[in-house]
């Protein structure tokens, strides 16, 4: 049985989810089991890509396992700012 999850790419990631609007988050359908490291992969995401992912507002390891309904946020490495 398949998983439905939320998921938000944000600032230069957005690119793995072509037409996603901004702000928005895709329905993204999972097998049961999958990890944060399986989605990076099942959505092509080179890992030098990747600074950190969320599951439900919370910081997760690459290796925690997802449920039906969750939403997960994956964040770029940002630079910025000045001395």
């Amino acid at each position: 049985m398949k998983m439905i999850d939320k998921v938000k790419l944000f600032a230069t990631l957005r690119k793995y989810l072509p037409g996603l609007e901004l702000g928005k988050a895709a329905d993204i359908n999972l097998e049961p089991d999958f990890s944060i490291a399986d989605l990076y992969n099942f959505l092509q995401i080179p890992l030098e890509e990747i600074k950190l992912a969320y599951v439900n507002g919370i910081y997760c390891e690459p290796d925690t396992i997802l449920k039906d309904g969750d939403e997960i946020g994956i964040f770029p490495p940002i630079g910025g700012g000045c001395n």
